[in-house]
């Protein structure tokens, strides 16, 4: 069982750009992106058109670390102090829910922990301090 600790990098619309820039000035390589156009469509949340090529979520790996970075969705508030939070990710679903329960105490829950499609338990989840977590599990192989 592994757990990591990783900066999540938020922007509105311009993650692309992020991206490219921390390539140069970092020497980091991008390992992994997605746009939201790549994602699957849910009829519920139709995604505008404009939204596709935002950045969904992208790895970039720099010397021995890890940055992620990624656009908000089209919609959601995006201000100075709140595009950066932690994404804690581990391999064990009963890890991930004792991380998830054990933030929660007069913090806030911004997305209950669930079953999403990247991932077999993800939630966010803000402490009593302000600071931002993703509890992301990996999937088993």
């Amino acid at each position: 069982m592994t757990v990591q600790l990783i900066p999540f990098v938020f922007l509105d619309g311009n993650a692309g750009e992020a991206i490219s820039f921390y390539e140069k000035s970092l020497d980091a390589k991008v390992v992994f992106k997605q746009t939201f156009g790549d994602a699957p469509n849910d009829p519920n949340h139709p995604l505008p058109a404009h939204a596709k090529e935002r950045i969904a979520h992208a790895v970039l790996k720099a010397g021995e670390g890890e940055l992620f970075v990624a656009d908000i969705v089209p919609g959601q508030p995006h201000q100075g102090g709140n595009q950066v939070s932690i994404c804690m990710t581990t391999d064990d679903l009963e890890k991930s829910k004792r991380f998830f329960e054990a933030l929660q105490p007069g913090g806030q829950v911004n997305m209950p922990l669930q079953e999403v499609y990247f991932s077999p338990a993800y939630g966010v989840v803000t402490d009593k301090f302000g600071v931002t977590f993703q509890i992301f599990t990996t999937r088993q192989r």
